[in-house]
């Protein structure tokens, strides 16, 4: 079939006109970057007031720095580091990896033995009869009473910290993965039994992907406890670390390092945080809650 003259015509002239370059509207801008310019604008005037209010005089300077000491002390800190043989590190820098070395590590373990061992017990009841009574009852007990115990046991080494972080952060990972299964909707697991599937398949394709959120969810509280962990058994029995360099700056009336490590604190939790929202958004795309 040919196409007439007129039609061609049409075509040719009326095409081009449809592509048309589109620029970005005020309500698309923020739409994409409003949630940005808003805690920005909130951060900024956060720490004007602060600021300020140091600067009337309505606090002691001892107690409360000027928010630019503090971005003064956090700067220096993260861009020195320790001379080569140093035994003592003033450096932010040093600190903070030694920390997130140790927190690594525990949450690691935590995981690979926490994620396992709540699965297994909302997948068996036997398990979860065992195992139930210790796991309620070591995730009551606060892990601050247990540092004087470890640091007679381990010492003033690695192996508290690390030790510490695992027992901060695997019983919410534990409960919460064990929740997860224990909750499965059941009206899915009869319709993947009218379906023929059999126990492993319903394990793995409708009790684990159903527990993913609640998974990711252990690990988002276990990795603000495992930092809570970290930090105490710093304060308490070590020498090097975030929890270190807060005693040693409040031994010495460093306020301004003082608060530049609780910011540094404060960054590091709120990425973790927003990484596990990621995380989640990426295995769970369907738990993903848009604002309205």
């Amino acid at each position: 079939m040919s196409v007439s003259g007129e039609a061609k015509t049409v075509l040719s002239t009326d095409a081009p006109d449809r592509i048309t370059k589109t620029k970005w509207s005020f309500g698309e801008l923020w739409k994409r970057y409003g949630a940005w310019g808003i805690t920005a604008v909130n951060l900024a005037c956060f720490f004007l007031i602060w600021e300020a209010f140091v600067r009337m005089g309505f606090v002691n300077e001892l107690f409360l720095p000027k928010a630019s000491d503090m971005f003064a002390a956090l700067w220096q800190g993260l861009t020195t580091s320790a001379p080569p043989g140093a035994s003592v590190s003033g450096s932010i820098r040093d600190h903070l990896f030694f920390t997130l070395g140790n927190l690594g590590i525990g949450l690691v373990i935590a995981c690979v033995l926490g994620i396992p061992a709540g699965l297994l017990m909302g997948g068996n009841k036997y398990v979860e009869t065992i195992l139930s009574p210790y796991i309620w009852a070591l995730a009551s007990v606060p892990r601050v009473a247990l540092v004087p115990l470890f640091i007679l046991l381990l010492g003033f080494t690695v192996k508290l910290q690390v030790t510490i972080v695992v027992l901060s952060a695997i019983f919410p990972i534990i409960i919460n993965s064990w929740a997860g299964v224990k909750t499965t909707d059941k009206s899915l697991l009869a319709a993947a039994r009218v379906f023929g599937a059999n126990r492993w398949e319903l394990y793995t394709k409708v009790v684990l992907p159903f527990t993913l959120p609640f998974v990711i969810a252990g690990v988002q509280q276990g990795i603000g406890r495992g930092l809570v962990g970290v930090v105490i058994a710093e304060i308490f029995g070590g020498s090097s670390g975030l929890g270190y360099l807060i005693k040693r700056a409040a031994d010495t009336f460093n306020s301004s390092l003082m608060y530049s490590v609780l910011f540094v604190l404060v960054v590091v939790s709120l990425g973790f945080v927003q990484a596990t929202r990621w995380l989640e958004s990426y295995v769970a795309p369907w738990r993903r809650i848009d604002s309205l």
